[in-house]
């Protein structure tokens, strides 16, 4: 095969991940159509099934035209429909919202990095699913009262301009801080909803490990979670906003997997990571300096976590390795 458009290592690298992402996914709303006894529930992770598969077939197809290698992912293997319930209803539809934030978040960086048109239109296609999704997750949830809306404020009615550079200041000992502008605010609010959902699933997944190391690094996020969860809240009652986010269910008592310990593990892998990126995102826009560090610190704990668990895929051979450039070196030396 002559290949007159090669695509580039970037483009390799993005459609890998993609690949595993997605596979994921699907594995997971398999499991989710399956449980779900609420018909809407069912049109919206299904239809999102069906999208995601198309794009899946496309991206096989161009590897195999570019003739590279189609990864593993994750298969039939990884998950188990004859598993009981583990999540009440809502939580199906609510972790699908969260997956949707991470992706369109993906979906922009892959963009930046793709040249092929095929390429293009594969994440093209993937942002305009995304977006589709999670407005219909979002009014599911809200028409249930599942999804706490974030806190209501005075509308501004006038223009100003900081004229201090105390403005920043978070840590004073005399005096009140000033109030959360509505962007850390957002930020706070977004923090706690997503830190909520994590902390639901994971505990899940830490009823049904299969491994004692396993179990336990779910626990740890547990606990983690609801250290982020408390320090959020807590800046936020600082300012007077009481601010509960709901978490869209509660988990059974089931303890049998519904997934493997190597799907489990990968799907908190890729929740790491968009943590961190929000971290570090609301640590920047941010301006008041003791909500920064807060936040700065928070990312390092879900950084150091992340990497406790890549620890734990590669000694299990969980990590399928990414695709990789020539080793000159070695080549030269042979």
């Amino acid at each position: 095969m002559i290949l007159t458009n090669p695509i580039s290592a970037s483009e390799v690298g993005t459609l890998w991940l993609t690949y595993e992402e997605k596979t994921l996914i699907m594995r997971m709303l398999e499991y989710f159509i399956e449980k779900t006894d609420d018909q809407q529930a069912k049109n919206i992770l299904g239809g999102l099934w069906q999208e995601l598969n198309f794009f899946v077939l496309q991206i096989e197809q161009l590897f195999e035209d570019q003739g590279i290698v189609k990864p593993v992912g994750f298969t039939s293997e990884d998950v188990n429909l004859e598993a009981p319930k583990l999540y009440d209803n809502g939580f199906d539809i609510m972790f699908v919202r969260i997956l949707k934030e991470v992706s369109m978040g993906m979906y922009t960086i892959n963009m930046n990095m793709a040249y092929n048109d095929k390429v293009m239109q594969i994440f093209e296609g993937l942002t305009t699913v995304t977006q589709k999704i999670y407005k219909l997750a979002t009014l599911y949830l809200l028409e249930r009262g599942i999804l706490t809306l974030p806190p209501k404020v005075t509308m501004p009615k006038t223009t100003e301009f900081i004229k201090s550079k105390a403005y920043m200041k978070g840590f004073k000992f005399v005096g009140d801080k000033r109030a959360l502008n509505d962007i850390e605010l957002g930020f706070l609010h977004h923090g706690i909803e997503t830190n909520n959902i994590g902390m639901q699933l994971i505990t899940g997944f830490a009823q049904c490990a299969e491994h004692k190391e396993v179990k336990q690094y779910f626990q740890k996020g547990k606990e983690l979670a609801k250290k982020q969860i408390k320090i959020m809240e807590d800046i936020l009652l600082e300012s007077d906003v009481q601010f509960s986010a709901t978490s869209g269910s509660t988990v059974t008592t089931s303890t049998i997997a519904p997934f493997s310990d190597r799907l489990m593990m990968h799907c908190i892998y890729l929740l790491n990571g968009f943590g961190i990126v929000g971290s570090s995102f609301g640590t920047f826009f941010c301006l008041r300096n003791d909500i920064s560090l807060k936040l700065t610190l928070l990312a390092k704990d879900i950084y150091f976590y992340g990497q406790d668990g890549v620890k734990i895929k590669i000694k299990h051979g969980w990590f399928e390795e990414p695709p990789q450039m020539e080793d000159r070196s070695e080549i030269i030396k042979k």
